[in-house]
Order: C-alpha cells, then structure tokens, then sequence
C-alpha cells in the first residue's frame, strides 16, 4: 500500500484492539479486512491470515489484554543489553559477547523473578484456570498436553 495510507490502515488495525469483549474484537477484526478489501486487496489478506495470531489476546481475560499485546518487556531488555554492550564497545571474540549477553540476560531474569513481575500471581493464576478449563467463548479447549 501506498506509504500515504499507512497511517489511515494503522489506525483501522488499532480500532481491533479497543474493542470491549473477544467477540467485539472478532466482529471488529472482519470489519476491518471488509473495509480494507477494496483498496487494499493484499493488507486484507495478510490480515486475514494473520488473525488466530493477531486475536490470540482475546483468549485471555480483558484485564491482560494490555500487557499480551505489549513487546515493551523485550524491548526493555532489548535496550538494556544494547546499553552493557555500548560500554564495552568493540568485543575480542564471539565468546566474549555472548557471556556479556548471557549475565545481563541471567540478571534480568532474577529480577524479574524477583522483584518486577509483569503480571501478578493472582492475575496468571486466572489466565491459567480460564485457558485449562477452556471455558473462553468461540476457543476449543486446550489440548490435554498444554495443560498438563
């Protein structure tokens, strides 16, 4: 699509995700491929393609919903080691790297282990028993394997 009209399709794309309800968000999702079908043939399809993925935070209580959708997470990390690996500057060897990597890594995970969670225990324990008990309207259960 023409680079004039990416702003008008992001902003179609965002309205899926204000949506209040898994079926709102569905109903939305076909909404936008329709509207999008006409001018834009190929952004419909990869849309539509896309939508068990791009959907997929609808499984999940509303209540997450922001933090399922959000790489902000990766990209702390992401800016964290780009920051240790700055300092340093220029690496010796490849082994070198990835030990830096790997103990900024290791840290990461402590803290956020210990001290920052993204999501709260009692949050993660709904999301676990909604998802087990398949109970979430328009999703097949889970199969018995990753529920285990």
């Amino acid at each position: 699509m023409p680079k004039s009209a990416q702003p008008w399709v992001a902003t179609l794309v965002r309205t899926i995700f204000d949506q209040p309800t898994a079926e709102a968000v569905r109903a939305q999702h076909t909404w936008v491929i329709d509207a999008l079908e006409a001018k834009y043939p190929a952004a419909a399809e990869h849309l539509d393609a896309a939508r068990e993925d791009l959907l997929a935070f609808a499984a999940f209580p509303r209540e997450v919903w922001k933090q399922a959708w959000s790489n902000n997470p990766q990209e702390r990390l992401n800016k964290e080691i780009r920051r240790r690996t700055d300092v340093v500057g220029i690496f010796p060897d490849r082994a070198a790297i990835v030990r830096l990597v790997g103990a900024v890594l290791a840290e990461q995970t402590d803290e956020w282990t210990e001290a920052r969670r993204y999501m709260g225990l009692d949050v993660l324990a709904k999301v676990r028993l909604r998802l087990i008990c398949g109970d979430t309207p328009g999703q097949n259960p889970l199969p018995q394997t990753l529920t285990a």
